[in-house]
């Protein structure tokens, strides 16, 4: 089995990331990084983040040691949103960006996720380089060439001098709910809301260690919801562990995900002609209601896999500016090459300053399609692809939905899951036909 997922190595730290294993990442990516040129004529450089989680200082503490036994200068910059890194490793012109963090998953995991010199996640080329090269023998530098530790304070403040720097307008007076998920966001999102001119209401943002993500953050939205109700606010923004995503609740509940996201800054950047191409990318798992929206507004949407660095090879290649998964992770390359919600969530409310409409009103441009998901845990999800039974039972369900919905199957790539998604434009139909599926799934990959 690979290493290297869709989004870095992820595992229950201590267990399956370890120490070890940190290290030895560390010092395969710095030989890899540094023999296709990218530390050439300098002294390397790298920024190495963390989110909120207990492990992350062990494993931290880890790839810091690598890199600096490889010769790499390492700025920590502490707990900070993994778009941070990425922004920093291009402001600084630092030669690779490390994060620790496992994003959405629940607090025993943890991940590490390497950036390239620009800030740009790596490419599955050298991912598989980087794990090919684990353990093996070298040649360690000595004396003056060992790598040095620098704490860059001011790491934090650069980075939402930045933010702020992508509105042009003041968010004086809209009242936004914001769930830092205990996470990495906990320190800045509230702060940057406000700077711009919001009123400010946070929760879930006195991270502990051990409380990223319980109950809480973008994949558990019933307290951000109640709170934005019970206080009257314009809409909520629910960050996840390490706030490279956001989603929305309007002021009357209703939950507003990267589809609706897209939708409406779409629709605003085709107005304004800055849309290039008239092109906006998502994934597989695009809701087919915003694909019909985006068609009926002249918009093309190109599909990729699941994934945003697979959303940005796709923007990258064609110089597209506007991308994202329905998940919330939304890529603005107009700002940024990685998915940020912080970044989002200003965006999306200077459309509802400078509109002076309400987040519902902006969304309302859309229908979505009913959609059922079920996440099957227990399963060997390596099994997948080989299965003549379920290749069959996907392809009898299209045929029922003729043209009306979609069915996909997919294996997870952060998680040990099989996800069956369907969508259909009835609830009971893509509910009979998810509930089928799951139950073939269960007996085949057990």
């Amino acid at each position: 089995m690979a290493l290297f997922g869709t989004d870095g190595v992820r595992g229950v730290a201590n267990v399956d990331l370890t120490a070890e294993l940190a290290v030895d990442l560390a010092i395969a990516a710095a030989h890899v990084l540094g023999e296709i040129g990218a530390f050439e004529g300098h002294r390397p450089k790298a920024i190495v983040g963390q989110d909120s989680r207990a492990s992350g200082d062990f494993l931290e503490a880890a790839v810091v040691a690598g890199l600096t036994s490889a010769g790499v200068d390492v700025y920590r910059v502490g707990i900070l949103p993994t778009p941070a890194v990425s922004f920093l490793v291009k402001e600084s012109g630092a030669d690779l960006g490390v994060m620790i963090s496992a994003s959405h998953n629940p607090m025993p995991d943890n991940g590490i996720k390497f950036f390239a010199k620009g800030g740009d996640k790596l490419a599955d080329s050298l991912e598989a380089q980087i794990e090919a090269r684990l353990g093996e023998p070298w040649d360690r530098p000595v004396g003056l060439n060992v790598g040095r530790i620098i704490e860059d304070t001011e790491a934090k403040n650069k980075y939402i001098s930045y933010l702020l720097s992508t509105i042009s307008t003041r968010l004086n007076g809209i009242k936004v709910v914001v769930d830092c998920a205990n996470g990495a966001a906990s320190y800045t999102a509230p702060l940057v809301y406000e700077k711009a001119g919001a009123i400010v209401t946070a929760i879930s943002a006195t991270p502990t260690g051990w409380n990223i993500n319980e109950n809480c953050g973008s994949t558990h939205l019933d307290n951000l919801i109640k709170t934005v109700v019970s206080t009257n606010s314009d809409l909520g923004v629910a960050h996840d562990g390490d706030a490279d995503r956001c989603l929305f609740v309007a002021a009357n509940g209703d939950v507003i995900d990267g589809d609706f996201i897209l939708n409406i800054l779409a629709n605003q950047w085709l107005a304004q002609g800055k849309l290039n191409k008239n092109t906006v990318v998502g994934t597989v798992m695009s809701n087919l209601g915003f694909v019909k929206s985006m068609e009926s507004a002249g918009i093309t949407v190109e599909k990729t896999a699941v994934g945003d660095r697979y959303v940005l090879e796709k923007m990258l290649e064609h110089n597209f500016n506007l991308g994202g998964e329905q998940s919330g992770h939304i890529i603005m390359r107009d700002f940024s090459n990685t998915g940020d919600g912080l970044l989002t969530a200003l965006q999306v409310m200077q459309v509802i300053v400078n509109s002076q409409k309400s987040l519902s009103d902006l969304a309302s441009s859309m229908d979505k399609f009913p959609q059922v998901l079920i996440n099957i845990s227990d399963v060997k999800k390596d099994l997948l692809g080989s299965s003549e039974k379920i290749k069959q039972a996907i392809l009898a369900a299209d045929q029922e939905l003729m043209g009306k919905g979609r069915v996909l199957v997919r294996a997870s790539g952060t998680e040990s899951i099989v996800r069956v998604m369907v969508e259909a434009n009835e609830l009971q139909l893509a509910q009979k036909i998810a509930d089928s599926l799951a139950q073939l799934v269960r007996l085949e990959l057990k």
